[in-house]
C-alpha cells in the first residue's frame, strides 16, 4: 500500500525525477579515486526521494519543470545529503537507511571531507539558477539547520520543553527544508512570489508533521523502520507525545523522570517507564490529532485549479508523511 502511494505521488514528474537522478550521479562523481569511491557509496542509495519530489511537484503545481528547477532541486538534496554526513559524525552512527554510513565506511575524516565536498557543488548549482532568492534561501536555510541542531543541545538538561520550544526546534531542524523545497521549486517554476509562498507554508506543514511521525516511530518502532525504540529518550531527546502526557498529567514522579531524560541520567528502566506513561495517556493521540490538524491546513494551501494532477499528489504526499510505516 505504501509502495503504491510513492508510485502515486511520484507519477505527475516521474520523468523530471529521472532526469534529477541523472544529474544527482553525474554531480556526485570525481577523477579523484577516494572521493569518487566515497562519492558513489552516497549514490548507491538514494532513499524515498521525498525532498526533490516536493521540489518537482511544486514546479508542476504552478508551472513547469526546468532545468533551474533541478538545479534547485539538486542544490537541496546536496545540502540535505551534506548535512547528514557530518551529522553521523557528530553523532557517531554507523549506518544510514540500514547501510553502512559513511564514516563507518570510510573513517570520520573522510565523511566529514566529503561532506565538505557535498556542500560546495549545493553551493554550486545554486550559482546555476542565477537568482538572488535562491541564493538567500539557500544561504538562510544552512544557518537554520545549524542552529536548530545547536538549540537543541543548549535546551538540554535545562528542564522541561514547553511545546512551543518544541515545535521551534522542529521548525529549525526538519521543517525548514521542506518549506525551501516546496517555495523554490514553486519559484523556479514560475509560480508568482504569492503563490510561492504559499509553498512554503505547505512544506512547512509537511516537515513538521514528518518529525511529528518520527516521534511516534521513536515509542512504537518495529524492525522495518530500522530505529531502535526509545532511541530519542537515550539520546536526551523528549519529544512532543512525552511533553503532552506530562504536561496534561501534571505527575511529579514522569516529570522528574523527564529531567533526568533530558540531563541523559536516566537509566533503561526509567525511559521504559517513561514511554509506557506516554503511550497510557494519551500522548500519541496527541501527536496523531495534531498531524491531522496539520493535514487539514495542508489541504487549504493546494491550488487545485492549476494542476489537478500535482495537486492529487501533493495531497498524497502528505498522507504518506503522516501515514507512512518506515
Amino acid at each position: 500500500m505504501k509502495s503504491d502511494a510513492l508510485q502515486l505521488i511520484k507519477a505527475p514528474v516521474a520523468a523530471d525525477l529521472e532526469r534529477f537522478n541523472e544529474l544527482f550521479r553525474s554531480t556526485l562523481s570525481h577523477d579523484n579515486p577516494l572521493l569518487n569511491a566515497a562519492l558513489q557509496h552516497i549514490v548507491a542509495e538514494l532513499g524515498k526521494q521525498m525532498r526533490p519530489t516536493l521540489t518537482l511537484l511544486s514546479a508542476r503545481l504552478l508551472g513547469e519543470v526546468n532545468q533551474n528547477v533541478l538545479d534547485v532541486a539538486l542544490s537541496l538534496e546536496l545540502l540535505h545529503t551534506a548535512t547528514l554526513l557530518h551529522d553521523d559524525v557528530v553523532d557517531e552512527s554507523n549506518q544510514r537507511r540500514g547501510l553502512a554510513s559513511l564514516n563507518a565506511s570510510f573513517g570520520n575524516k573522510v565523511a566529514v571531507l566529503v561532506g565538505d565536498f557535498v556542500l560546495s557543488k549545493a553551493l554550486q548549482h545554486a550559482t546555476f539558477t542565477k537568482n538572488i532568492t535562491v541564493f538567500a534561501t539557500l544561504s538562510e536555510l544552512g544557518q537554520t539547520l545549524s542552529d536548530g541542531e545547536l538549540l537543541e543541545l543548549s535546551n538540554a538538561g535545562q528542564g522541561i520543553m514547553d511545546e512551543a520550544s518544541y515545535f521551534e526546534v522542529n521548525r529549525r531542524k526538519t521543517a525548514s527544508l521542506f518549506s525551501a523545497c516546496a517555495q523554490l521549486g514553486a519559484l523556479m517554476g514560475g509560480a508568482t512570489d504569492e503563490e510561492a509562498e504559499r509553498m512554503h507554508h505547505f512544506g512547512q506543514l509537511v516537515g513538521m508533521s514528518f518529525q511529528l511521525r518520527d516521534d511516534v516511530f521513536d515509542l512504537t518502532a518495529s524492525d522495518e523502520v530500522g530505529k531502535p525504540v526509545g532511541k530519542d529518550m537515550r539520546e536526551g531527546k523528549v519529544t512532543l507525545p512525552t511533553l503532552y502526557a506530562i504536561h496534561h498529567s501534571q505527575d511529579d514522579e514522569m516529570t522528574a523522570i523527564a529531567a533526568r531524560v533530558r540531563a541523559r541520567e536516566a537509566t533503561d528502566a526509567e525511559i521504559e517507564t517513561l514511554m509506557r506513561f506516554t503511550i497510557e495517556n494519551g500522548g500519541l493521540d496527541y501527536a496523531r490529532w495534531q498531524m491531522d490538524q496539520f493535514r487539514m491546513m495542508a489541504a487549504g494551501l493546494i491550488q487545485e485549479h492549476r494542476n489537478a494532477d500535482a495537486a492529487q499528489a501533493l495531497r498524497t504526499y502528505m498522507d504518506y508523511v503522516i501515514d507512512r510505516d518506515i
